[in-house]
């Protein structure tokens, strides 16, 4: 299963991101969507789930929850958008993965058996950070993770 990622949108869609997301299965937002127009257009693409960042505050952006876990092919993805915020031990709770944003910075890491990642961020450009998104592939056995960049 082809799970698209992304994070810090920031009430900005670019088409390069439409176009990495077509043909997924689900797309997670890790929070900072910025407007309601970019749920809806996440949406028109493939079944979303989308979690709060600390610039979602008003309209569907601010009644998003704070965090957020799914199933996919028997792996737990646990989604929050500052991992320094994360108050329970993954390993410990069966989880796979957790997904993340705010730093604007990609990631792939892995701790006790479980996938860290940060899709970056693929809204408006911060500093000289690079315009990226996430594609997970999510098999029973695997979890791969791929960082995508948008923009050169």
């Amino acid at each position: 299963m082809r799970i698209g990622v992304i994070s810090d949108t920031h009430g900005l869609l670019r088409l390069e991101a439409v176009q990495a997301l077509a043909g997924c299965a689900h797309i997670l937002h890790a929070g900072d969507v910025g407007n309601n127009d970019i749920l809806q257009a996440l949406r028109a693409i493939a079944p979303l789930t989308a979690i709060r960042g600390n610039v979602d505050h008003g309209g569907m952006c601010g009644k998003l929850p704070a965090t957020e876990t799914i199933e996919c092919n028997g792996n737990l993805i646990y989604m929050i958008h500052v991992r320094e915020e994360l108050d329970l031990h993954p390993h410990a709770a069966g989880i796979s993965a957790v997904i993340f944003g705010h730093s604007h910075q990609p990631e792939i890491s892995w701790s006790n058996g479980v996938l860290y990642f940060n899709p970056g961020s693929a809204g408006p450009r911060r500093f000289t950070l690079p315009i990226t998104l996430g594609i997970l592939e999510c098999t029973p056995n695997a979890l791969t993770p791929n960082i995508v960049p948008l923009l050169p």
